[in-house]
Protein backbone atom coordinates (compact mmCIF):
# COMPACT_ATOMS: atom_id res chain seq x y z
CA UNK A 1 0.00 0.00 0.00
CA UNK A 2 1.27 3.19 -1.07
CA UNK A 3 0.69 4.75 3.03
CA UNK A 4 2.70 2.20 4.13
CA UNK A 5 5.37 3.14 1.77
CA UNK A 6 5.38 6.98 3.20
CA UNK A 7 5.75 5.59 6.63
CA UNK A 8 9.11 4.04 5.73
CA UNK A 9 12.93 5.04 6.27
CA UNK A 10 14.59 5.95 2.85
CA UNK A 11 15.84 1.99 1.24
CA UNK A 12 14.58 -0.06 -1.28
CA UNK A 13 11.05 -0.76 -1.88
CA UNK A 14 9.10 -3.10 -4.09
CA UNK A 15 5.40 -2.30 -4.44
CA UNK A 16 2.49 -2.51 -6.45
CA UNK A 17 -0.18 0.24 -8.15
CA UNK A 18 -2.23 1.92 -10.16
CA UNK A 19 -1.00 4.48 -13.56
CA UNK A 20 -2.98 8.11 -12.45
CA UNK A 21 -0.96 9.90 -14.27
CA UNK A 22 2.79 10.19 -16.25
CA UNK A 23 4.36 12.67 -17.40
CA UNK A 24 7.22 12.83 -19.75
CA UNK A 25 10.36 14.86 -20.26
CA UNK A 26 13.08 14.63 -22.43
CA UNK A 27 15.70 12.38 -19.70
CA UNK A 28 12.90 11.74 -16.93
CA UNK A 29 9.88 10.59 -16.22
CA UNK A 30 7.18 11.80 -13.64
CA UNK A 31 4.44 8.92 -12.81
CA UNK A 32 1.76 9.00 -10.00
CA UNK A 33 0.73 5.67 -8.62
CA UNK A 34 -1.89 5.16 -6.20
CA UNK A 35 -4.23 2.38 -4.89
CA UNK A 36 -7.07 2.58 -2.03
CA UNK A 37 -4.73 3.84 0.60
CA UNK A 38 -3.14 7.15 -1.17
CA UNK A 39 -0.82 8.08 -4.07
CA UNK A 40 3.09 8.30 -4.56
CA UNK A 41 5.37 9.72 -6.86
CA UNK A 42 7.86 7.12 -9.14
CA UNK A 43 10.57 8.82 -10.59
CA UNK A 44 12.05 7.60 -13.75
CA UNK A 45 15.28 8.50 -15.07
CA UNK A 46 15.22 7.72 -18.69
CA UNK A 47 18.88 7.75 -19.30
CA UNK A 48 19.91 5.05 -16.39
CA UNK A 49 16.84 2.91 -16.67
CA UNK A 50 15.30 3.50 -20.55
CA UNK A 51 13.90 0.27 -20.73
CA UNK A 52 11.39 1.65 -17.41
CA UNK A 53 11.01 4.80 -19.44
CA UNK A 54 9.65 3.19 -22.48
CA UNK A 55 7.09 0.91 -20.60
CA UNK A 56 5.85 3.82 -18.63
CA UNK A 57 5.50 5.08 -21.79
CA UNK A 58 3.19 3.37 -23.29
CA UNK A 59 0.71 2.88 -20.51
CA UNK A 60 -2.77 4.44 -20.61
CA UNK A 61 -4.25 5.93 -16.56
CA UNK A 62 -5.64 2.86 -14.83
CA UNK A 63 -3.15 0.36 -15.85
CA UNK A 64 -1.65 -1.70 -13.26
CA UNK A 65 2.28 -2.03 -12.51
CA UNK A 66 4.41 -3.66 -9.66
CA UNK A 67 7.56 -1.08 -9.07
CA UNK A 68 11.19 -1.66 -7.55
CA UNK A 69 13.41 0.99 -6.67
CA UNK A 70 14.78 3.35 -4.29
CA UNK A 71 12.73 5.38 -1.88
CA UNK A 72 14.25 8.93 -0.70
CA UNK A 73 13.51 12.30 0.63
CA UNK A 74 12.87 15.07 -1.78
CA UNK A 75 11.57 18.67 -0.36
CA UNK A 76 10.64 19.59 -3.59
CA UNK A 77 7.45 16.55 -3.63
CA UNK A 78 4.42 17.45 -2.80
CA UNK A 79 2.94 13.79 -1.56
CA UNK A 80 4.56 13.65 1.62
CA UNK A 81 7.93 14.62 0.92
CA UNK A 82 8.93 11.02 -0.82
CA UNK A 83 9.35 9.62 -3.62
CA UNK A 84 10.82 6.04 -5.58
CA UNK A 85 13.40 6.23 -7.32
CA UNK A 86 12.09 3.25 -10.06
CA UNK A 87 15.03 0.84 -11.33
CA UNK A 88 12.53 -2.03 -12.34
CA UNK A 89 8.91 -2.27 -13.82
CA UNK A 90 6.45 -5.37 -14.17
CA UNK A 91 3.03 -4.48 -15.97
CA UNK A 92 0.83 -6.71 -14.08
CA UNK A 93 -2.41 -5.32 -16.87
CA UNK A 94 -2.85 -2.90 -19.56
CA UNK A 95 -5.72 -0.55 -19.86
CA UNK A 96 -7.79 1.02 -22.74
CA UNK A 97 -8.77 5.20 -23.24
CA UNK A 98 -11.49 6.02 -20.86
CA UNK A 99 -14.88 5.83 -22.21
CA UNK A 100 -16.11 8.55 -19.93
CA UNK A 101 -14.82 11.50 -18.42
CA UNK A 102 -15.28 14.40 -16.02
CA UNK A 103 -17.94 16.20 -18.34
CA UNK A 104 -20.39 12.54 -18.67
CA UNK A 105 -23.63 12.82 -16.76
CA UNK A 106 -24.32 10.54 -14.07
CA UNK A 107 -26.36 7.71 -16.00
CA UNK A 108 -23.20 7.67 -18.32
CA UNK A 109 -21.05 7.39 -15.40
CA UNK A 110 -23.22 4.68 -13.95
CA UNK A 111 -22.90 2.35 -17.60
CA UNK A 112 -18.70 2.53 -16.27
CA UNK A 113 -18.98 2.81 -12.21
CA UNK A 114 -16.31 0.57 -12.07
CA UNK A 115 -14.17 3.26 -13.52
CA UNK A 116 -16.05 6.11 -12.19
CA UNK A 117 -15.70 4.51 -8.84
CA UNK A 118 -11.53 4.79 -9.50
CA UNK A 119 -12.26 8.81 -8.46
CA UNK A 120 -10.45 10.39 -5.16
CA UNK A 121 -14.08 12.25 -4.06
CA UNK A 122 -16.21 8.16 -4.65
CA UNK A 123 -13.48 6.47 -2.45
CA UNK A 124 -13.61 9.11 0.45
CA UNK A 125 -17.75 8.95 -0.50
CA UNK A 126 -17.40 5.12 0.37
CA UNK A 127 -14.79 5.68 3.51
CA UNK A 128 -16.98 7.71 4.76
CA UNK A 129 -20.20 5.60 4.79
CA UNK A 130 -18.19 2.55 6.05
CA UNK A 131 -17.21 4.96 9.43
CA UNK A 132 -20.84 6.11 9.86
CA UNK A 133 -22.00 2.65 9.82
CA UNK A 134 -19.83 1.55 11.98
CA UNK A 135 -20.20 4.17 13.98
CA UNK A 136 -23.92 3.16 14.80
CA UNK A 137 -23.01 -0.52 15.19
CA UNK A 138 -20.47 0.57 17.87
CA UNK A 139 -23.57 2.75 19.32
CA UNK A 140 -26.01 0.17 19.59
CA UNK A 141 -23.60 -2.42 20.59
CA UNK A 142 -22.64 -0.71 23.79
CA UNK A 143 -25.95 -0.48 24.68
CA UNK A 144 -26.89 -4.19 24.49
CA UNK A 145 -28.55 -3.85 21.04
CA UNK A 146 -28.31 -7.17 19.07
CA UNK A 147 -27.62 -7.50 15.21
CA UNK A 148 -30.06 -9.67 13.52
CA UNK A 149 -30.40 -10.49 9.76
CA UNK A 150 -33.77 -10.92 8.38
CA UNK A 151 -35.04 -12.83 5.32
CA UNK A 152 -35.40 -10.96 2.38
CA UNK A 153 -37.62 -13.50 0.59
CA UNK A 154 -40.63 -13.80 2.24
CA UNK A 155 -44.00 -15.56 1.80
CA UNK A 156 -46.63 -12.75 1.80
CA UNK A 157 -46.17 -8.72 0.49
CA UNK A 158 -44.95 -6.93 3.77
CA UNK A 159 -46.69 -3.80 4.99
CA UNK A 160 -48.66 -3.14 1.90
CA UNK A 161 -49.65 -4.84 -0.88
CA UNK A 162 -48.18 -2.42 -3.13
CA UNK A 163 -44.65 -1.48 -4.45
CA UNK A 164 -43.01 -5.03 -3.84
CA UNK A 165 -41.57 -7.63 -6.21
CA UNK A 166 -43.10 -10.41 -7.04
CA UNK A 167 -40.71 -13.17 -8.14
CA UNK A 168 -40.77 -17.23 -9.11
CA UNK A 169 -40.01 -19.59 -5.89
CA UNK A 170 -40.12 -23.23 -6.94
CA UNK A 171 -43.46 -23.94 -7.74
CA UNK A 172 -44.66 -20.80 -6.26
CA UNK A 173 -44.61 -16.62 -5.63
CA UNK A 174 -42.37 -14.51 -3.01
CA UNK A 175 -41.67 -11.12 -2.47
CA UNK A 176 -38.86 -9.16 -2.05
CA UNK A 177 -39.41 -7.42 1.33
CA UNK A 178 -39.57 -3.89 1.63
CA UNK A 179 -38.21 -3.96 4.76
CA UNK A 180 -37.35 -6.11 8.05
CA UNK A 181 -40.24 -4.37 10.08
CA UNK A 182 -42.21 -7.60 10.58
CA UNK A 183 -39.13 -9.63 11.87
CA UNK A 184 -37.97 -6.88 14.22
CA UNK A 185 -41.20 -6.81 15.58
CA UNK A 186 -40.64 -10.78 15.84
CA UNK A 187 -37.69 -10.26 18.06
CA UNK A 188 -39.25 -8.05 20.14
CA UNK A 189 -42.17 -10.71 21.12
CA UNK A 190 -39.17 -13.34 21.00
CA UNK A 191 -37.72 -11.64 24.14
CA UNK A 192 -34.71 -10.22 22.15
CA UNK A 193 -35.35 -6.29 23.52
CA UNK A 194 -33.31 -3.99 21.54
CA UNK A 195 -32.62 -5.28 17.94
CA UNK A 196 -30.70 -3.61 14.36
CA UNK A 197 -30.32 -4.58 11.16
CA UNK A 198 -28.02 -3.36 8.25
CA UNK A 199 -29.24 -4.90 4.97
CA UNK A 200 -30.97 -4.62 1.79
CA UNK A 201 -34.57 -3.28 1.20
CA UNK A 202 -36.71 -3.55 -2.19
CA UNK A 203 -39.37 -1.10 -3.16
CA UNK A 204 -40.97 -1.30 -6.73
CA UNK A 205 -41.33 1.95 -7.09
CA UNK A 206 -41.21 3.82 -10.52
CA UNK A 207 -40.07 6.93 -9.10
CA UNK A 208 -37.25 8.82 -10.31
CA UNK A 209 -36.70 11.68 -8.05
CA UNK A 210 -33.25 12.28 -6.33
CA UNK A 211 -33.56 9.90 -3.59
CA UNK A 212 -35.59 6.93 -4.53
CA UNK A 213 -34.10 3.67 -5.75
CA UNK A 214 -35.37 0.21 -6.24
CA UNK A 215 -32.89 -1.21 -3.96
CA UNK A 216 -31.11 0.37 -1.37
CA UNK A 217 -29.28 -0.28 2.24
CA UNK A 218 -31.35 -0.02 5.53
CA UNK A 219 -30.39 0.55 8.91
CA UNK A 220 -33.07 -0.94 10.91
CA UNK A 221 -33.66 -0.73 14.56
CA UNK A 222 -36.24 -1.30 17.41
CA UNK A 223 -36.51 -1.82 21.38
CA UNK A 224 -38.92 -2.94 24.11
CA UNK A 225 -40.60 -1.63 26.83
CA UNK A 226 -40.51 2.00 25.48
CA UNK A 227 -42.82 5.01 27.42
CA UNK A 228 -43.73 7.01 24.15
CA UNK A 229 -42.44 7.27 20.71
CA UNK A 230 -40.34 9.81 22.57
CA UNK A 231 -37.91 7.54 23.85
CA UNK A 232 -37.26 6.48 19.77
CA UNK A 233 -36.38 10.00 19.01
CA UNK A 234 -34.28 10.26 21.96
CA UNK A 235 -32.05 7.46 20.73
CA UNK A 236 -31.98 8.31 17.21
CA UNK A 237 -31.01 11.92 18.32
CA UNK A 238 -28.31 10.52 20.21
CA UNK A 239 -27.04 7.68 17.57
CA UNK A 240 -26.79 10.38 14.47
CA UNK A 241 -24.95 13.01 16.62
CA UNK A 242 -22.78 10.61 17.82
CA UNK A 243 -21.94 9.01 14.34
CA UNK A 244 -21.81 12.36 12.90
CA UNK A 245 -18.92 13.55 15.77
CA UNK A 246 -16.68 10.65 14.71
CA UNK A 247 -16.87 11.25 11.04
CA UNK A 248 -16.12 14.61 11.77
CA UNK A 249 -13.50 13.99 13.77
CA UNK A 250 -11.43 11.86 10.88
CA UNK A 251 -12.98 12.82 7.74
CA UNK A 252 -14.11 16.37 8.72
CA UNK A 253 -11.76 18.38 6.70
CA UNK A 254 -11.35 15.38 3.72
CA UNK A 255 -15.02 16.62 3.08
CA UNK A 256 -14.94 19.88 3.54
CA UNK A 257 -11.73 20.28 1.00
CA UNK A 258 -13.19 17.30 -1.60
CA UNK A 259 -17.00 18.04 -1.23
CA UNK A 260 -17.24 21.77 -0.13
CA UNK A 261 -19.14 20.52 2.81
CA UNK A 262 -18.61 21.45 6.44
CA UNK A 263 -20.03 18.45 8.67
CA UNK A 264 -21.88 19.87 11.41
CA UNK A 265 -22.28 17.99 14.55
CA UNK A 266 -25.82 19.18 15.41
CA UNK A 267 -26.97 19.85 19.23
CA UNK A 268 -29.56 17.78 20.85
CA UNK A 269 -32.65 17.46 21.77
CA UNK A 270 -33.55 17.94 18.01
CA UNK A 271 -36.29 20.34 17.52
CA UNK A 272 -39.55 19.28 17.16
CA UNK A 273 -42.89 20.42 15.54
CA UNK A 274 -46.49 19.00 14.84
CA UNK A 275 -47.17 18.96 11.38
CA UNK A 276 -50.36 21.00 11.71
CA UNK A 277 -47.97 23.57 13.43
CA UNK A 278 -45.28 23.24 10.30
CA UNK A 279 -48.00 23.95 7.82
CA UNK A 280 -48.88 27.00 9.74
CA UNK A 281 -45.13 28.28 9.70
CA UNK A 282 -44.51 27.32 6.59
CA UNK A 283 -47.34 29.73 5.57
CA UNK A 284 -46.51 32.61 7.69
CA UNK A 285 -43.25 32.55 7.07
CA UNK A 286 -42.35 31.67 3.26
CA UNK A 287 -46.04 31.86 1.72
CA UNK A 288 -46.40 27.91 1.21
CA UNK A 289 -49.84 26.68 1.33
CA UNK A 290 -51.33 23.60 0.08
CA UNK A 291 -54.84 21.72 -0.06
CA UNK A 292 -56.29 20.50 3.12
CA UNK A 293 -56.77 17.10 2.01
CA UNK A 294 -53.03 16.92 1.69
CA UNK A 295 -51.87 18.16 5.21
CA UNK A 296 -52.18 15.22 7.16
CA UNK A 297 -49.13 13.84 5.22
CA UNK A 298 -46.22 16.18 4.21
CA UNK A 299 -45.58 17.11 0.90
CA UNK A 300 -42.57 17.00 -1.33
CA UNK A 301 -42.52 20.77 -1.34
CA UNK A 302 -43.07 21.36 2.02
CA UNK A 303 -40.01 18.59 2.97
CA UNK A 304 -37.89 20.99 0.96
CA UNK A 305 -38.54 23.68 2.73
CA UNK A 306 -38.08 22.03 6.56
CA UNK A 307 -34.41 23.30 5.39
CA UNK A 308 -34.67 26.72 5.39
CA UNK A 309 -37.09 26.74 8.40
CA UNK A 310 -35.16 24.01 10.78
CA UNK A 311 -32.53 26.61 10.00
CA UNK A 312 -34.77 29.97 10.85
CA UNK A 313 -36.38 28.69 13.49
CA UNK A 314 -34.22 26.57 15.22
CA UNK A 315 -30.12 26.71 13.94
CA UNK A 316 -31.05 22.93 12.91
CA UNK A 317 -30.31 21.01 10.16
CA UNK A 318 -32.23 18.47 11.81
CA UNK A 319 -36.53 18.48 12.35
CA UNK A 320 -38.90 15.74 13.69
CA UNK A 321 -42.39 16.14 12.56
CA UNK A 322 -45.15 14.68 14.13
CA UNK A 323 -48.82 14.10 14.68
CA UNK A 324 -49.29 12.86 10.99
CA UNK A 325 -52.72 11.68 9.67
CA UNK A 326 -53.61 7.97 10.25
CA UNK A 327 -54.10 7.69 6.16
CA UNK A 328 -50.26 7.49 5.16
CA UNK A 329 -49.11 5.66 8.11
CA UNK A 330 -48.74 2.45 8.51
CA UNK A 331 -51.15 0.17 10.44
CA UNK A 332 -48.94 -0.85 13.50
CA UNK A 333 -48.29 2.46 14.25
CA UNK A 334 -49.22 3.01 17.62
CA UNK A 335 -52.31 5.63 18.22
CA UNK A 336 -53.70 7.94 20.46
CA UNK A 337 -56.69 9.72 20.10
CA UNK A 338 -56.72 8.43 16.59
CA UNK A 339 -52.67 10.20 15.76
CA UNK A 340 -50.13 7.76 15.20
CA UNK A 341 -47.72 8.04 17.60
CA UNK A 342 -44.50 8.49 15.19
CA UNK A 343 -42.30 10.88 13.36
CA UNK A 344 -40.67 11.74 10.55
CA UNK A 345 -36.97 13.33 10.53
CA UNK A 346 -35.88 15.98 8.07
CA UNK A 347 -32.37 16.65 7.30
CA UNK A 348 -31.49 19.49 5.16
CA UNK A 349 -34.92 19.02 3.23
CA UNK A 350 -34.71 15.37 2.80
CA UNK A 351 -36.71 12.81 5.02
CA UNK A 352 -34.31 10.42 5.96
CA UNK A 353 -36.24 8.41 8.46
CA UNK A 354 -39.86 7.15 9.57
CA UNK A 355 -39.88 5.99 13.25
CA UNK A 356 -42.95 5.01 15.81
CA UNK A 357 -44.11 3.44 18.81
CA UNK A 358 -45.74 0.10 17.53
CA UNK A 359 -48.70 -1.01 18.48
CA UNK A 360 -48.24 -4.54 20.31
CA UNK A 361 -51.97 -4.99 21.33
CA UNK A 362 -52.93 -8.04 19.49
CA UNK A 363 -56.84 -6.63 19.02
CA UNK A 364 -56.34 -3.45 18.08
CA UNK A 365 -53.85 -4.18 15.82
CA UNK A 366 -55.54 -6.85 13.94
CA UNK A 367 -58.34 -4.00 13.65
CA UNK A 368 -55.86 -1.77 12.36
CA UNK A 369 -54.56 -3.94 9.54
CA UNK A 370 -58.15 -4.60 8.39
CA UNK A 371 -59.12 -0.87 8.61
CA UNK A 372 -56.41 -1.21 5.69
CA UNK A 373 -57.50 -4.26 4.37
CA UNK A 374 -54.19 -5.96 5.44
CA UNK A 375 -55.99 -8.54 7.76
CA UNK A 376 -55.12 -11.49 5.22
CA UNK A 377 -51.78 -10.72 3.81
CA UNK A 378 -50.13 -9.61 7.31
CA UNK A 379 -51.96 -12.69 8.96
CA UNK A 380 -48.80 -14.67 9.43
CA UNK A 381 -47.54 -10.97 11.45
CA UNK A 382 -50.13 -10.71 13.62
CA UNK A 383 -49.54 -13.97 15.33
CA UNK A 384 -46.56 -12.47 16.63
CA UNK A 385 -49.24 -10.12 19.02
CA UNK A 386 -51.04 -13.65 20.77
CA UNK A 387 -48.56 -14.68 23.16
CA UNK A 388 -47.44 -11.40 24.85
CA UNK A 389 -45.04 -8.31 23.26
CA UNK A 390 -44.01 -5.58 25.58
CA UNK A 391 -44.26 -1.89 24.22
CA UNK A 392 -41.27 -1.08 21.71
CA UNK A 393 -41.03 1.08 19.02
CA UNK A 394 -37.90 1.90 16.26
CA UNK A 395 -37.22 3.49 13.35
CA UNK A 396 -35.00 2.45 9.55
CA UNK A 397 -32.95 5.09 7.78
CA UNK A 398 -31.40 4.66 4.35
CA UNK A 399 -27.83 4.67 4.29
CA UNK A 400 -27.37 5.98 1.36
CA UNK A 401 -30.15 9.00 1.20
CA UNK A 402 -28.13 9.58 4.74
CA UNK A 403 -24.72 9.33 2.87
CA UNK A 404 -26.39 12.10 0.01
CA UNK A 405 -27.31 14.37 2.36
CA UNK A 406 -24.12 14.35 4.57
CA UNK A 407 -22.16 15.33 1.61
CA UNK A 408 -25.11 17.08 -0.21
CA UNK A 409 -24.73 15.32 -3.41
CA UNK A 410 -27.32 16.29 -6.36
CA UNK A 411 -29.11 12.32 -6.43
CA UNK A 412 -28.56 9.50 -4.63
CA UNK A 413 -27.24 7.05 -7.46
CA UNK A 414 -24.15 8.99 -6.45
CA UNK A 415 -24.38 7.96 -3.16
CA UNK A 416 -24.65 4.03 -3.80
CA UNK A 417 -22.07 1.49 -4.82
CA UNK A 418 -24.32 0.54 -7.97
CA UNK A 419 -27.43 2.58 -8.25
CA UNK A 420 -30.91 0.24 -8.93
CA UNK A 421 -34.09 2.13 -10.51
CA UNK A 422 -36.69 1.57 -12.61
CA UNK A 423 -34.71 1.82 -15.41
CA UNK A 424 -31.48 0.29 -13.99
CA UNK A 425 -30.65 -3.22 -13.57
CA UNK A 426 -26.98 -3.35 -14.82
CA UNK A 427 -24.33 -3.16 -13.90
Amino acid sequence: MTEQISKLVPGRVRFQGMVDTVRDKKNIQFVILKDFSGKIQVTVDKVAHADVGEVFSHLLVGSTVIVEGELVKSEYVKMGGQEVLAESVTVTSTAEVYPIGPESNIDQRIDYRWLDLRQEKNLLLFKVQTLFTNAMREFLIERDFIEIHSPKLIGTASESGAEVFKVKYFDTYAYLAQSPQFYKQMAMSGGFGRIFECGPVFRAEKSHSKKHATEFTGFDLEFSNIDSFEDVMKLEEELLTDALKKVKEKYGEEIKNTFGVEVVVPKMPFPRIKLCDLYAELEKRYGYTCADAEKDDLTTEAERLCAQFSKDAYSSEFLFVTDYGARKRAFYHMRKDGVPQGYDLIWKGVEITTGAQREHRYDILKKQAEEKGLSKDVEFYLQFFRYGCPPHGGFGLGLDRITMNLLELSNVKEAMFIFRGPERITP
